[in-house]
């Protein structure tokens, strides 16, 4: 058994959106397809990986480093030890060697890429769907049959006004979504205000509602946030401050009574533990958002797990950044809070199989092996007409 290629491209998802920091108008991601010499169904297993969006295509990294590591190593390194499967700790460590500690950055991303191929790769060699095999692995066989989801949105763009806002978010609601999430920080504070007050009025309760700063606010203004919302009882107030700020986290968090969520922009299980070491996070109440793709893959995910464990927090507080399947995967196999979803941007990337229905912002799983990309008709076909 052994990896026989690893090709990588990148892809466009740019769009005219915007959040309270960065636009899409240059948006790419790094698509990647694992190519193994085990046959499945007469043709070689393929493991697909890409980037979640809002950190660019790892392309260089990707070829200079991480690849190169992996095709020079001997091939029985990067088996388990039964000698049944590819071992992703193992692949992991290879990808890592010679690399100093810290400084997590981009590199994560590039990893993160390669990682998610390979548990696509490994669940396919195994026959089973990733959650599944998670499941089996790490949580005695049980898994999540229904996973909780809510649509994000609510970017600001040119033009959009208030009832393309509400109209944006009736969408969701008609799609089976009962919870969503809307960009602030992009506006003042009386404009984002308005913007909140028609999504309120459209979903009914705070509840089913949560908004999403992006790191943008310095501590006085994402104070000022807090106490204008605070009464609205909103799902949770997302990044309001830069992400590695732990100590402003800990003073906002003593004022604010409603929920923080935080961690999509941590890279590592090092990280994880400083937020909850100084964020002064709460936690019967506040959101960890780790991305399993952004933060070194789902073998570093792991490691997060541990902390949290470690810490005393449930990983029903982890509700993954990124809005896609592989999540979705971890999420029912590891029984994590939810997932998010991106219904209508950044496409085909974003969301999840074309056969699976939401009701009340809970959805299903396919049974079919990997991650299932295969039953995602728009991915699936980039990645074949790709990687021929």
């Amino acid at each position: 058994m052994r990896i026989v290629a690893i090709q990588e491209k990148t892809a466009s998802i740019a769009s005219d959106i915007r959040n309270a920091y960065i636009d899409f108008s240059k948006m790419t991601v790094s698509i990647l397809a694992l190519t193994t010499d085990v046959i499945r169904d007469g043709k070689p297993v393929v493991g697909y990986g890409f980037n979640s969006n809002g950190r660019y295509a790892q392309g260089a990294l990707l070829r200079e480093r991480f690849i190169p590591r992996i095709m020079a190593a001997d091939p029985k390194r990067l088996i388990c030890p039964e000698g049944d499967n590819l071992d992703p700790f193992a692949i992991w460590d290879v990808m890592m060697a010679n690399e100093k500690p810290g400084g997590h950055g981009e590199r994560s991303v590039a990893v993160g890429v390669i990682d998610m191929a390979v548990w696509d790769a490994v669940a396919k060699i195994e026959g089973k769907p990733l959650w599944r095999l998670l499941a089996d692995r790490y949580r005695g066989g049980k898994a999540d049959e229904k996973v909780f989801v809510y649509a994000a949105g609510g970017y600001y763009y040119p033009g959009k006004d208030l009832d393309a806002l509400k109209k944006e978010m009736q969408g969701y609601l008609d799609m089976g979504y009962s919870v969503v999430k809307m960009k602030i920080g992009g506006a003042d504070l009386q404009e984002d205000m308005r913007r909140i007050e028609v999504v309120l009025d459209l979903v009914g309760k705070g509840e089913r509602l949560a908004v999403d700063a992006n790191g943008r606010f310095d501590l006085p203004t994402a104070v000022a946030y807090g106490e204008a919302m605070e009464f609205l009882g909103l799902r949770w107030y997302e990044e309001p401050l830069d992400p590695l700020d732990y100590a402003s986290h800990a003073e906002l968090a003593q004022g604010y009574e409603g929920s923080i969520a935080t961690g999509e922009n941590l890279f590592s299980h090092q990280d994880a533990r400083n937020l909850l070491r100084h964020g002064g996070l709460r936690s019967d109440r506040d959101v960890l958002q780790m991305d399993p793709v952004l933060s070194y893959g789902l073998v570093e995910y792991l490691r997060i797990q541990e902390v949290l464990k470690e810490q005393g927090w449930s990983p029903r507080r982890c509700i993954p950044h990124g809005g896609h399947q592989f999540a979705l995967n971890l999420a029912a196999g590891l029984g994590l809070g939810g997932n998010e979803s991106y219904p209508h941007v950044f496409a085909p990337f974003g969301g999840f199989a074309d056969s699976t229905l939401i009701k009340e912002s809970a959805i299903g799983l396919p049974a079919v092996p990997g991650i299932g990309f295969e039953e995602k008709s728009k991915l699936i076909d980039l990645f074949r007409s790709e990687f021929r």
